[in-house]
């Protein structure tokens, strides 16, 4: 019966409602992910792939057409595959764009998590289209497709070997049956690919919940450290000195400038110890620190030559301590500066190196040039997160020291020694003249100070986050493989699984993530991937055991998954070699794969080779 249907129409239909699927699912992930302008985000997406995917329905028409001279067998799940490489080409634009890295990864990092994510999404819209309109395709493309199930059409062959038929007769019947099982088996395939995609789509909800907690988790360090006080940078003590300049006229009055110079210490010593704290807040621990620091070194007062002392204001001369946060500040602070006491008050004269500290006047005569003038000041300060010193001195050392066992030492300089135990850290930094981009008189602060600043981060370890992340992105691997093991084995066992049963079963895979990430947020890491992945391989154990009833099927399951979540817990713990130690492995799981698929009869699964 000749179809009423046209290459065009069906076309149309999947194009149509492909779109209508797309902006479906867009629009719930909007939902998902954005609380204010979601409408926008959905509209505007639909709009756009209605435009770009027109080409589509030229492509789709001719290959329609073409399709129908092909054998029958062929013809849908060639269509089925036309459709996957159709939409490769927009996934590639959209990873490259980070389009859908930005809407559902809220991560532009990775260009292949990206074209995953585009390929699953858009693929899952066609099929389903293809799916609503098979009525209407098989009708065109002339087919009439078997969906019992392999156990039927094998059971069917059987019978039909045992009943008694002319040899010929018979050699036509189990050719029928076993074109029948091989399209069976055609279609499961596909549809087991299709549902490995389909279940990529969760882990991406799971990456952007990774991600919510993230920033949660920031949010409430934040809070704490805010009112705590933040990361601190202490600037070792400089005296501010002011000047006049007198810049005679031809005929007139002379004009007299206001001028300053800024004197740093020849010699410098920092001594610094930190006493970490942990401060719960809800689930989280905020890390905390109180520290106490005792700066002493001397001035050597050099003016330069094109100055006059006589210009100097030596009344007005101020000594200056940088900080970032007055919040931090515990007790009030004072200098001795030769041989006197002076109590630091907040406000500097200037903010040519720092813009928030302490300062106070202090006694300077024209005697006191050339001459070492000495100063000892101890600094209590509590912050957070980091603590930093700026090395502004002739020639300078600083020593850290801490009982906290996980220091990150960063800034512009790294330590020239460090000792690192469970009993603590000390850390030791040198500075020199020629070592510094300046002198210890500046007319004018001609450097940027953070790009000196250096100390240590005090690294809370709870990476929990990074990690759960890590093994996210390894999700195609598990549930690619495991969906592909009980493929196998209902082939070689002869009991077929439904499609519900491997959504049931990848459901549980993704649960897996949810488990992690809600666990290592109250005990450790390493403790959180045992108890969540145990959780995952024995469930799966028992649902195999249930299907198959075997206990041997299900502990070749549960051994399976569990090197599978071990091998995933090396690649994650691992960081230079994760790329080598993952390849080698991902080619030694293909050749057992290939192995122990190696005696199947794909043409027709009953008949095993030898």
């Amino acid at each position: 019966m000749k179809s009423q249907y046209t290459s065009t129409s069906i076309s149309a239909r999947i194009w149509f409602f492909t779109n209508l699927i797309f902006g479906f699912a867009i629009t719930s992930i909007s939902l998902f992910l954005y609380k204010e302008g979601w409408w926008f985000v959905a509209f505007f997406s639909v709009i756009v792939s209605s435009i770009l995917s027109s080409p589509v329905l030229l492509l789709q028409s001719i290959t329609l057409s073409l399709l129908k001279h092909l054998k029958s067998n062929y013809r849908l799940a060639s269509l089925i595959i036309y459709c996957l490489i159709l939409v490769m080409p927009y996934s590639l634009v959209g990873g490259s764009l980070g389009l859908f890295g930005n809407l559902i990864m809220q991560d532009k990092s990775s260009l292949v998590i990206d074209f995953i994510g585009c390929t699953s999404i858009l693929f899952s819209c066609t099929l389903v289209a293809i799916i609503i309109n098979i009525k209407v395709i098989k009708s065109y493309l002339g087919l009439t497709i078997n969906y019992s199930s392999i156990n039927q059409l094998i059971t069917q062959t059987h019978i039909t070997m045992e009943t008694t038929f002319e040899p010929q007769t018979l050699s036509n019947q189990f050719a029928t049956q076993a074109t029948k099982a091989s399209n069976n088996i055609l279609w499961k395939a596909a549809i087991t690919g299709f549902l490995i995609l389909v279940m990529l789509i969760p882990t991406f909800f799971v990456a952007s919940l990774v991600t919510e907690r993230e920033d949660r988790q920031k949010a409430v360090v934040k809070e704490v450290t805010t009112k705590w006080s933040t990361q601190q940078t202490i600037t070792s003590p400089y005296i501010y000195l002011p000047y006049t300049q007198i810049k005679k006229a031809g005929s007139g009055k002379d004009t007299v400038y206001s001028k300053y110079l800024l004197l740093l210490p020849e010699n410098l010593s920092v001594n610094s110890t930190i006493i970490p704290e942990q401060r719960p807040r809800s689930i989280y621990k905020v890390l905390l620190y109180k520290s106490s620091t005792t700066a002493n070194g001397t001035f050597n007062i050099s003016l330069p030559k094109d100055i006059d002392i006589n210009t100097i204001q030596f009344n007005d001369a101020k000594i200056c301590v940088g900080v970032t946060d007055f919040k931090g500040i515990e007790e009030r602070v004072t200098i001795n500066f030769n041989g006197s006491n002076i109590e630091l008050t907040p406000g500097l004269p200037v903010n040519d190196i720092d813009s928030v500290g302490l300062s106070a006047p202090v006694t300077i005569t024209s005697a006191s040039v050339a001459s070492d003038l000495k100063f000892l000041v101890t600094l209590k300060i509590k912050g957070s997160e980091r603590l930093y010193f700026t090395p502004l001195a002739g020639n300078s050392n600083f020593t850290i020291q801490s009982k906290w066992s996980n220091p990150s030492f960063d800034g512009n300089v790294l330590p020239t020694e460090r000792t690192v135990s469970d009993n603590g850290f000390t850390a030791k930094w040198s500075f020199n003249k020629a070592s510094l981009p300046f002198t210890t008189v500046l007319q004018k602060a001609a450097f940027d100070k953070a790009n000196l600043a250096f100390g240590v981060a005090m690294v809370q370890p709870a990476d929990q986050y990074a990690k759960t992340s890590r093994s996210v992105k390894y999700a195609i691997l598990i549930i690619g493989l495991t969906f592909a093991l009980f493929f196998i084995i209902e082939l070689m066992q002869k009991k077929a699984l439904h499609p519900v049963q491997y959504i049931l079963v990848g459901l549980a895979l993704s649960i897996f993530y949810t488990l992690l990430l809600s666990i290592s947020e109250i005990i450790l890491f390493d403790y959180a991937y045992l108890i969540a992945a145990t959780a995952t391989v024995v469930l799966i154990m028992l649902y195999a055991k249930g299907h198959f009833n075997n206990w041997a099927t299900a502990s070749i399951f549960g051994g399976i998954l569990s090197t599978l979540y071990g091998f995933i817990f090396v690649l994650i713990r691992l960081e230079d070699t994760a790329l080598l130690v993952g390849s080698i492995g991902l080619f030694v799981v293909l050749a057992l794969v290939m192995y122990a698929s190696r005696k199947i009869n794909w043409y027709h699964p009953s008949l095993h080779k030898n």
